[in-house]
């Protein structure tokens, strides 16, 4: 992955395919919220892609029945958030990004994708347990195609108002960084420092995320409950080749290790009963 630093202003920024209207050069929106996590947790600066690629047109439903489509987001920046409820880095993200949705309800839209298989009613009494106070939409076929590559979640795409996806976010991550990106792609905040940077297609699973998808494993054969227990026991039980990845981590980042693969099948075998 290579990066390039631009110090990002003016009244339009175009740079390496990252535009963003910046209203007064250089300065902040006088009207513009203030930031809600201390400078402590605010990165230095922050990376977006340099070539972002435009979201295929998609349509979803929420839990209360209202549909949005990609074309009614544009003009906000948005976060697609894909979580589960069985996933304990996506539950600890969530109070933040509620904070984010309730500080910054004129500027970003957060949009959570839930992947649980159970019924509709578990995801709708979490979100209600949560105060979670921006739509939830169940995964579609459609959701897949138009953001692919999901393998771990929590896995949250950042779209800039004009439709792009300026960066990708696999697991847990830190709020600060998510209040930049969207001050800056907002222009709330232009003087933010922008790392412009090529992402890494074969990206590798990080700590804070729980893989959904283990190459070499077919988990479709597993009924729902069996999948969470599965995903879950792969996620924590760690690889005995050394790496001091989880079974999963290791999966993900070398499909051609030899000892993670019997191991996670050894897994599935118990959980199955086979």
């Amino acid at each position: 992955m290579t990066s390039r630093r631009q110090s990002l202003t003016g009244v339009l920024v175009l740079t390496a395919g990252v535009a963003v209207g910046c209203g007064d050069a250089g300065s902040p929106d006088p009207l513009a919220p203030e930031p809600i996590f201390g400078a402590d947790q605010r990165p230095a600066s922050i990376q977006l892609v340099a070539n972002p690629s435009p979201v295929l047109a998609v349509s979803m439903e929420d839990l209360e029945g209202n549909t949005l489509t990609t074309d009614d987001l544009r003009g906000k920046v948005t976060l697609i958030n894909f979580w589960a409820t069985w996933c304990g880095p996506c539950k600890a993200e969530i109070p933040d990004l509620i904070q984010l949705q309730e500080r910054y309800s004129d500027h970003l839209q957060v949009i959570g994708v839930s992947t649980d298989e159970g019924p509709t009613q578990m995801v709708e009494d979490f979100a209600t347990q949560y105060g979670i106070n921006y739509p939830v939409v169940m995964m579609t076929p459609e959701l897949n195609q138009a953001f692919p590559g999901v393998m771990a979640l929590p896995t949250s795409f950042i779209i800039d108002p004009d439709g792009r996806v300026v960066k990708t976010h696999v697991g847990l991550i830190s709020a600060g960084v998510l209040e930049q990106e969207t001050r800056f792609l907002a222009a709330l905040d232009p003087g933010i420092t922008v790392d412009l940077v090529d992402e890494d297609p074969h990206g590798r699973l990080v700590n804070a995320a729980h893989a959904t998808k283990i190459p070499g494993l077919d988990l479709t054969t597993l009924t729902p409950e069996q999948r969470v227990t599965a995903l879950q026991r792969l996620n924590e039980e760690g690889c005995s080749c050394g790496c001091g990845l989880t079974l999963a981590q290791c999966r993900i980042n070398d499909s051609s290790c030899g000892f993670s693969l019997p191991l996670a099948e050894q897994v599935v075998a118990e959980i199955t009963g086979a």
